[in-house]
């Protein structure tokens, strides 16, 4: 075991601050890897609030994780030493259930590791990237390619993920309409996402703030949802809905919006429970799902195809320092579109 710096949550009202954390040492099959950045999701939010329950404190969030390899295990073959690679919100699984086999690891049947709250193998809690350094699997790490900054690569690993997995599952694509449900830290990504695959997208946003954000990132449309002539107009009319925030929405509203056997999937997670009327389903046959990130190799696959098509999600870089600020700041929805924390603040 060795002590590394850490931002850690220490109740679900204090505010985070300086923990010294343990990692274990380098197994044969493990990387040791110098983070550079970490993405501020809001389910690192979420979690240290207590608002998903079960927390074991004190606990440092992160799971959109981006440095370089700094040591390997003897029996390491995927990574090298200087290596650029990622962490998301992983960081192991049984690798036997049928969801592992197929590479779904976040479906694993008998849970996966988290990157901070699980318990990791060797019995302790595991601590995510608010931190200089972290302990994984070699297969729990992805490469970065040399097209992607490490600071930019670091919210693909959640927010990028978290919405190409389910536009890859449900077929967005040439002859597709996609409507995006909010224009933040997963709506902004997933914007860029369906657009690079030929949908044609459309944001559904609470207000017109964000339109010319939107537009510039490749939507062909966008409407504010506090205006009820949208729910009108646009009755019928889509594929596929993803909806990205983690606000109590009326549901029935947004399903109303979908065409014949269109699907809503939720990637947002509400702390409380939603409301579906089912005929809102019955009547045009249509679907009402979730989606959970995404596994290792779709993970690596979201980052070649943002390196590919030059998408990248819009950062505000932050040191360590300011991460309470930013907590409050995300939740007032004053960021656009993703805070990313310079880890060598962390060391000072």
């Amino acid at each position: 075991m060795h002590d590394v710096h850490a931002y850690a949550a220490f109740s679900a009202t204090d505010p985070l601050g300086p923990l010294t954390i343990s990692r274990r040492e380098v197994g044969p099959h493990d990387i040791l890897i110098d983070i550079k950045y970490c993405g501020v999701c809001h389910s690192d939010i979420h979690h240290v609030r207590g608002d998903w329950g079960g927390v074991t404190y004190p606990v440092a969030p992160g799971h959109e994780i981006a440095g370089v390899v700094a040591a390997v295990g003897d029996e390491v073959t995927r990574h090298a030493v200087g290596d650029r690679v990622g962490v998301g919100c992983m960081v192991d699984s049984c690798r036997t259930c049928p969801s592992c086999q197929k590479g779904e690891e976040q479906y694993c049947h008998h849970g996966a590791t988290m990157t901070y709250g699980s318990v990791d193998r060797d019995g302790e809690l595991t601590h995510g990237g608010y931190s200089t350094h972290l302990v994984v699997p070699e297969d729990f790490a992805v490469r970065i390619p040399d097209g992607l900054d490490l600071s930019v690569a670091a919210p693909i690993l959640c927010a990028g993920i978290t919405t190409y997995s389910p536009l890859r599952h449900w077929g967005a694509g040439p002859g597709k309409k996609v409507a995006i449900v909010g224009m933040g830290g997963l709506g902004h990504m997933a914007v860029q996402l369906a657009h690079a695959m030929g949908a044609e997208v459309t944001v559904l946003s609470q207000t017109l703030n964000k339109m010319q954000d939107g537009l510039s990132l490749g939507a062909d449309h966008y409407h504010a949802t506090s205006d009820p002539e949208t729910f009108k107009k646009l009755v019928n009319t889509f594929d596929l809905i993803l909806n990205t925030v983690s606000a109590r929405l009326d549901l029935n509203a947004y399903l109303s919006l979908l065409a014949v056997d269109g699907t809503l999937v939720n990637v947002g997670a509400p702390s409380e429970p939603l409301a579906v009327q089912v005929f809102s389903l019955l009547m045009k046959r249509r679907s009402f799902a979730g989606s959970l990130i995404g596994g290792i190799r779709e993970t690596q696959e979201v980052l070649d195809f943002c390196a590919e098509h030059g998408i990248a999600p819009r950062i505000e870089l932050i040191p360590a320092q300011k991460i309470n600020e930013a907590f409050e700041r995300v939740l007032a929805s004053d960021v656009r579109y993703r805070f990313v924390i310079d880890i060598s603040t962390l060391k000072k």
